[in-house]
């Protein structure tokens, strides 16, 4: 899904768009602080143990306000880090630094953030074959860059947006008259490669949803007990996804169910920011 020129394709007007709104005409501070280009160089740090996410983000923030902006990194995305790291270097015009500050730190803390939660949900399924998925339960304007955070943190992408894959939820059922009315409907309009998925409350439903041909389950705010069954009588006939109020905390019960896949929106929804600072800005004399 995510690649360096998909990114980029997409990064830069999603960043303006925020840099616009930060910045209506001007930043009358800065502007009356420093009345002309002066470089400037600014030390990223870290005060909280946690996954990096978004150092491209961070700073492409600043080379949009100024294209010779340059950035030495410590870290890379993914990367463990911890309080009091110095994680990299920004050197720019200084009005760009501060202008762009508190901007690039939002996307930075708030995928650090996602990372690290992510990271640690995801660690408590290692050794079973259990994938750990996001969900559309996304911040508006943000959800290319959490996805992104997602995958840093080791956890996997669920569909990006309607168009990227059909799931029949209750709503669709109920309007289609059935699961096995919606699943034919949805045969009929879909390409041939495109996989149906399914979600079902209890056991009747699931066997209907077997019959008519899903390819995927989603055992939706079900009980132990009954997704264990559930996962019994799909016997591998179609992927099962285990879903509805997943947190990080119920993971480990979770774990030993037998679903191919866990769906958490806590981890883009829930999930709190990664503190970090941009600091010691010094003007450098040319």
């Amino acid at each position: 899904m995510y690649n360096e020129i998909t990114f980029k394709l997409n990064m830069d007007e999603l960043i303006l768009q925020a840099l616009r709104e930060d910045i209506s005409s001007e930043d009358i501070t800065t502007n009356a602080v420093i009345r002309e280009k002066k470089t400037g160089r600014a030390e990223l740090l870290c005060k909280q143990d946690g996954v990096m996410a978004g150092l491209e983000v961070f700073f492409r923030v600043f080379f949009l306000l100024d294209p010779f902006a340059k950035m030495e990194a410590y870290v890379k995305d993914g990367d463990k880090v911890k309080s009091g790291d110095l994680l990299a270097v920004v050197t720019a015009d200084a009005r760009a630094l501060l202008s762009g500050e508190r901007t690039a730190l939002n996307y930075l803390q708030r995928m650090s953030g996602i990372a690290t939660y992510t990271k640690e949900a995801a660690d408590l399924l290692e050794g079973s074959n259990t994938r750990l998925l996001d969900t559309r339960k996304t911040t508006p304007g943000m959800r290319i860059f959490e996805k992104y955070a997602v995958k840093a943190g080791g956890g996997f992408n669920h569909r990006y947006n309607l168009s990227d894959g059909i799931l029949l939820k209750d709503n669709h059922i109920a309007a289609a008259g059935g699961v096995k009315q919606a699943v034919e409907l949805a045969k009929e309009y879909a390409p041939f490669v495109r996989k149906i998925e399914v979600e079902v409350e209890n056991l009747e439903m699931l066997k209907e949803a077997l019959e008519a041909g899903a390819d995927i389950i989603m055992l939706d705010n079900m009980s132990i007990d009954m997704m264990k069954q559930a996962v019994e009588i799909t016997a591998g006939r179609a992927k099962t996804e285990c879903s509805g109020n997943v947190t990080k905390e119920r993971i480990t019960e979770l774990r030993d169910i037998g679903v191919d896949y866990i769906s958490c929106g806590a981890l883009t929804h829930s999930a709190p920011i990664l503190d970090v600072s941009l600091k010691n800005l010094v003007i450098i004399k040319e």
